[in-house]
């Protein structure tokens, strides 16, 4: 078996450095990601509960992408959703599921809690994808 190999996005190599962590982890062709949240490349979260899972979608995308540049929304098969209120918020991720995911239905679990790792964040992601062969 392979040895995991960790990976960071650009935008992302303070948080590495600040809380020992990586965004993304290969493990033969299946590729993690650590939670993802609605964070800009200057780390500000938007307050927009919509934007802000948009942003984490693609914040997800880029975590894939960092491991394999062939990797796409299609190739996501499995979703764990953190959320803070998941009454303002589990419309609105379905709603994103529809927009971005047309063609398939990652599995999905979806978890209210009481806290999220950064201030302001109101959903965090984590994601699994598949690299094509």
């Amino acid at each position: 078996m392979e040895s995991p190999q960790f990976f960071n996005y650009p935008g992302t190599e303070i948080n590495a450095e600040k809380y020992h962590y990586s965004q993304a982890v290969k493990l033969g062709n299946i590729v993690r990601t650590s939670g993802q949240g609605g964070w800009d490349a200057q780390g500000n979260i938007t307050s927009n509960l919509e934007k802000q899972l948009e942003v984490a979608f693609s914040n997800a995308l880029k975590a894939i992408q960092a491991i394999d540049s062939r990797l796409e929304l299609q190739h996501i098969y499995a979703i764990k959703s953190y959320h803070l209120d998941m009454d303002s918020s589990f419309d609105a991720m379905t709603t994103l599921f529809k927009k971005l995911f047309p063609n398939h239905r990652p599995i999905w679990t979806c978890i209210q809690i009481g806290k999220l790792g950064l201030e302001g964040m109101e959903v965090e992601i984590e994601v699994e994808a598949q690299i094509p062969a």
